[in-house]
C-alpha cells in the first residue's frame, strides 16, 4: 500500500473540455494542461514500479463545496493515472492494471490537497 499526497487543486472536468474546445490545429490549450498537471503528479509520486493490479482510492481534500463531485474527480482521475504510466509507476492504466478506484470528499480550507492511496495487496 502506497500513499501519495498532492497538495493544492486541479482544474475541473469542465475547464478541462472548455479547453479542449480552443484551438483549430492539432495542439489545443487541454493538451497542455493536462502535461503540465501530469508533470506537477509525477513530482509527487514515488519511485517505485509496481506489476499491478491496484485499486486506488482517491480522497479530496477541497477549500469548500463550490465544485461539484465529478467535476473535481473527472479530469484528476485521467491525469492521476496517465501520470502513473508515464512515471513508470504501472505499466498501464487499463483493466489488467487497475481494478477498480473510489473517490471520497472532505472540506480542508486551510491546506486543500488530494490523498490517493495505490492499494496492490500488499502490506
Amino acid at each position: 500500500m502506497i500513499k501519495i499526497i498532492i497538495p493544492g487543486t486541479f482544474a475541473t472536468l469542465n475547464e478541462y473540455i472548455d479547453a479542449n474546445r480552443t484551438g483549430r490545429g492539432r495542439w489545443n490549450k487541454g493538451n497542455s494542461m493536462k502535461q503540465r498537471d501530469q508533470h506537477v503528479i509525477s513530482c509527487y509520486l514515488p519511485r517505485v514500479r509496481l506489476k499491478g493490479p491496484v485499486i486506488i482510492r482517491y480522497t479530496f481534500y477541497e477549500r469548500n463545496r463550490r465544485r461539484d463531485l465529478d467535476n473535481v474527480s473527472g479530469y484528476f482521475h485521467k491525469i492521476f493515472q496517465d501520470a502513473l504510466v508515464c512515471a513508470g509507476v504501472l505499466p498501464g492504466d487499463g483493466w489488467r492494471y487497475i481494478r477498480g478506484m473510489s473517490d471520497e470528499f472532505e472540506v480542508d480550507s486551510k491546506t486543500p490537497r488530494i490523498e490517493v492511496i495505490l492499494d496492490n495487496g500488499e502490506e
